[in-house]
């Protein structure tokens, strides 16, 4: 017979199981099935292209663009100065943006600079919350990125991004207010010279550098946000400082998507250079064995991690913690992503049973803006805007 301090433990062990158990049913859910082509609630619409054209002057480059865009970034840009006021209520830090952001953080390499001049002039926003904009992404992305290769060696290259953890959240419909922003901001854009296409990414107006993209017939490459302490926050005070050997983690991205000749060529790049933040980089080619994910310091890196379908790795799959660390319990979208994949096998892989993955809560959640496709054999590349209707994680 169990005694009063034994029964009220046991209690207490089943009040905390039922209570894991419905936590965990409405934030996850099976495998889903059947989402492609994308309908339905968790499906927002498509996402609009564009052409950045490359034989302009960096400042006129986004002209048209952002000419269009300028509503609606006003309105995020606002936000954020909404967001930046609440923790700082003295005003001194948007007095500081507004008026001294550029200076204090000093030349940015070419054309990115110019780039957010024009971006500056064209939409009526100060230099300095255009430069905040762009910083903001160095910090703030949180995503989930996967690369298949099927049994004939084709390669599969998809991704969600998730932005807006701990920016603010709507107490009447629970979503969070940077992340719908967001959506009304991405766009697809068509990198030209020559009137050729140089790369393709998905991107938000506004934002210079790259974070989704690839280079017909060569590699994809998404990267994704790592969290270590020594943080971008060093990285940004260094360049304060005046130190500018490191490179913003969305311009190098770029950088590879416009110059690079090969994937072996851009796995060697992002590998070595020296970066202001810590990221993961996921970069996928065309030929069977290419796809990786380079995990990285900022002056370091510290594990490439391969494909290698002759040993049974036919995926790699990142989210924001590193590979042989256990992800935060309740923002664990790793296990359920290979879990998925696993049961779709590696015979049925297709753009299709990748999106029913990346429909999947948890992997599918709040701060999900959009869903991109890639396969750079076929130069096939599609992107979703998402939703994940209630109840679903906001971490």
């Amino acid at each position: 017979m169990l005694g009063p301090c034994h029964l009220t433990f046991v209690l207490l062990a089943m009040a905390i199981t039922c209570t894991g158990t419905q936590r965990t049913s409405l934030w996850t859910e099976d495998c889903r099935k059947s989402m492609y082509p994308p309908s339905g609630p968790t499906y927002r619409g498509p996402v609009p292209w564009y052409a950045i054209n490359l034989d302009l002057p960096p400042y006129d480059r986004w002209h048209e663009l952002m000419t269009n865009k300028q509503p609606v970034l006003k309105i995020i840009v606002n936000s954020m100065r909404n967001i930046i006021n609440a923790l700082s209520p003295s005003g001194e830090v948007m007095q500081m943006v507004d008026g001294n952001l550029s200076k204090i953080l000093g030349k940015f390499p070419a054309p990115y600079e110019e780039e957010m001049k024009g971006i500056s002039d064209a939409t009526n926003i100060s230099l300095g919350e255009i430069i905040a904009f762009n910083i903001f992404y160095e910090l703030f992305t949180m995503c989930t990125s996967i690369i298949t290769e099927d049994k004939k060696g084709h390669l599969l290259h998809v991704r969600n991004l998730d932005f807006g953890i701990s920016l603010g959240q709507n107490v009447s419909d629970s979503k969070l207010v940077i992340t719908e922003q967001l959506k009304l901001l991405t766009v697809n854009l068509d990198f030209k010279r020559n009137n050729k296409t140089v790369f393709k990414a998905t991107s938000f107006a506004g934002y210079v550098g790259a974070l989704t993209g690839f280079k017909p017939e060569l590699f994809s490459l998404t990267i994704n946000e790592r969290f270590s302490i020594h943080g971008g926050y060093l990285g940004v005070l260094e360049w304060i400082l005046g130190k500018k050997d490191a490179m913003w983690i969305g311009f190098i991205t770029r950088s590879v998507l416009e110059n690079g000749t090969s994937y072996e060529e851009a796995k060697k790049i992002l590998t070595q250079a020296n970066l202001l933040v810590p990221a993961y980089f996921i970069l996928g080619g065309k030929q069977s064995g290419e796809g990786c994910v380079i995990t990285r310091e900022r002056k370091d890196s510290l594990d490439v991690y391969e494909l290698s379908p002759k040993q049974g790795r036919w995926y790699v799959v990142q989210t924001n913690y590193d590979r042989w660390k256990a992800p935060l319990f309740h923002n664990d979208r790793r296990t359920p992503a290979q879990m998925c994949l696993k049961r779709v096998t590696q015979e049925n892989l297709s753009f299709s049973t990748l999106y029913n993955i990346l429909s999947t809560k948890p992997i599918l959640n709040k701060l999900t803006v959009f869903t991109t496709l890639i396969d750079v054999t076929s130069n096939r590349y599609e992107t979703y805007l998402r939703d994940c209707p209630h109840p679903c994680m906001g971490w």
